[in-house]
């Protein structure tokens, strides 16, 4: 364990020793003076205005020199390259940074009218930080480092937040169902390397600990589509949940608008010490294929063999299948719609099963309102839902939930958004559990979000 320590620290300095430099003079004697411009606090010369576009950053990928940072969802994973960047962007002599992040301050009440027993309710602050840095190496070569933290286990709570139907992780030695587990202090810590080998072709390798392979889309909080929901979606154990990954190395290959990639990772999912670096094991791996065909789609196909993911069914193994497309266009400088689409399915090792799951996701962003939705269907049984005591002969059952929600910006200060919203959840039991959930529970919450401002870009001025 004294090795992981040593290269979670070497990753961590190198980060602060890059934002370290951003505010340092340029050197004059070694180059031409070249002109700056600064837009939305963001400093740029010529050449980098050169790589601007109207309306969207072209400052490049973190694993591509060829391609727009827009491009970049979490992970390794690709999102549209129309997608507007929410962020504090910092620009350095040689490395370029940007942090983003969100603190939700809400009250969350998962069966408003008390139409069952199962539902509860909570004040807490689920919250992200990301931070990522990036630097060229020769003429040819591009290195990121990247980290992600959350205080869900100080302002949630080691038993996660009320979430009907919810499943996954455990607690306790119990498994966590209708909650929503928090996320682990230290979300990720890896770095990157990307190679240019040829014309619109590029090689690249990361390394996490913990960091996420390649298996499925964007998580959810890199999701334009989600950005206004607090909440994780049912599905998120059948799409999404490989994003906190404790060792993690990814091999891309990527020709034009198609990428390649293979993962090696630890199969078990974050343990309920959420303050500690859990044990690397790469005993799981898996495939994905991205292709962005236009600047307003992206999607992917992957496949994963996931070696005793839970902690309470160490003997299970799972492969999960994932499938999406991500549509985002924009309307406006600071207006846009974003619309995600989601299949993904379990299949587990020990009793055969292959369960479902559909995500359809939608956010329509105006100047400072928005208007957002979610609809999902997963597909559990009695022993994922730890109701096998009731249910010995193990059923499927069917779970429906349909999210609405608005949001408005109070106010935007030091390119920082305070937002009030609300939501609610109506959710369609199925028939054998209307007994202890009712018919159809109601979900209400109310928050005060804040998060950076969006980035907005005026036109490249000629030269």
């Amino acid at each position: 364990m004294k090795t992981y320590y040593i290269i979670i620290a070497i990753m961590l300095a190198g980060s602060l020793s890059a934002l370290a430099q951003m505010d340092k003079a340029k050197d004059t004697t070694k180059a031409p003076k070249r002109h700056t411009h600064h837009m939305n606090g963001v400093e740029m010369d010529d050449m980098d205005m050169m790589d601007m576009d109207m309306g969207s950053m072209k400052m490049n990928s973190q694993f591509s020199l060829d391609l727009p940072m827009n491009r970049d969802g979490s992970g390794s994973s690709w999102v549209p390259d129309e997608s507007p960047m929410y962020a504090y962007m910092i620009q350095g002599k040689k490395w370029m940074s940007m942090i983003h992040g969100s603190f939700f301050a809400r009250y969350n009440n998962q069966d408003l009218f008390k139409s069952g027993n199962r539902g509860g309710q909570k004040f807490d602050v689920p919250n992200m930080v990301m931070a990522m840095t990036q630097t060229r190496v020769g003429s040819n070569g591009l290195f990121a480092i990247n980290t992600m933290f959350s205080l869900d286990p100080f302002l949630i709570g080691a038993g996660g937040y009320p979430l009907l139907f919810q499943t996954g992780e455990s607690y306790q030695g119990k498994k966590l169902v209708d909650r929503q587990h928090p996320h682990d202090l230290f979300a990720e810590l890896s770095v990157a390397y990307t190679q240019r080998v040829a014309k619109d072709a590029d090689l690249s390798l990361s390394f996490g600990y913990p960091g996420e392979p390649a298996l499925g889309p964007p998580v959810f909080m890199h999701r334009l589509s989600a950005i206004n929901n607090p909440n994780a979606p049912l599905g998120h154990h059948y799409q999404d949940a490989t994003h906190i990954t404790f060792g993690v190395a990814t091999l891309g290959f990527r020709y034009k608008d198609v990428k390649i990639e293979g993962s090696a990772f630890t199969g078990r999912e974050p343990d309920e010490f959420r303050y500690n670096f859990d044990e690397m094991k790469f005993d799981s791996y898996s495939v994905r294929v991205s292709y962005n065909p236009s600047k307003e789609w992206a999607l992917q196909l992957s496949d994963g063999m996931i070696h005793s993911p839970e902690e309470a069914e160490p003997a299970q193994n799972v492969n999960r299948f994932t499938a999406s497309a991500i549509h985002t266009k924009m309307l406006s400088e600071d207006s846009y719609v974003a619309t995600t689409l989601v299949y993904g399915q379990n299949h587990y090792s020990d009793n055969g099963k292959t369960q479902p799951s559909i995500l359809l996701e939608n956010s329509l962003q105006f100047a400072r309102a928005a208007v957002y939705g979610r609809y999902e269907f997963v597909q559990k049984d009695a022993e994922e839902m730890d109701m096998h005591a009731m249910f010995p002969a193990n059923p499927n059952f069917n779970i429906h939930a349909l999210t609405l929600g608005t949001n408005y910006i109070l106010a935007t200060v030091k390119s920082t958004s305070l937002t009030l919203g609300v939501q609610g959840t109506l959710n369609r039991s199925p028939s054998a559990l209307k007994s202890y959930y009712g018919a159809a529970p109601v979900g209400f919450q109310a928050y005060l979000r804040i998060s950076p401002a969006l980035i907005k870009m005026k036109p490249a001025m000629k030269m």
